[in-house]
């Protein structure tokens, strides 16, 4: 019986985590206001010149970019492990191990 009671959350808390992380970037790409701040901080997070020149211009808004290969590769899911962002996949295997 516990196992259909949680069946369904690993997804769901994936999926979230995936949007909380999407979302920081997109806080950051918003932070990063003109061309060429956001082409600064691309190439110091790894991006190479012309990547990051054509990430900064391509016109796209924040949302979409967080969730493009650029900031993704920029930003990925370690360095937010790293910096200490929680994960609730993570999280929710801790309390299913204390139970």
């Amino acid at each position: 019986m516990n196992y259909f009671r949680h069946i369904g959350v690993k997804g769901i808390l994936q999926e979230l985590d995936g949007w909380i992380r999407r979302h920081l970037r997109k806080i950051l790409w918003r932070q990063w206001k003109r061309t060429y701040t956001r082409v600064k901080r691309l190439m110091r997070l790894g991006i190479r010149e012309e990547r990051a020149w054509k990430s900064a211009t391509n016109g796209w808004g924040a949302w979409w970019n967080a969730g493009a290969p650029h900031m993704n590769q920029a930003l990925p899911k370690k360095l937010f492990d790293r910096i200490g962002l929680i994960s609730l996949v993570e999280y929710n295997q801790r309390l299913k191990c204390l139970t």
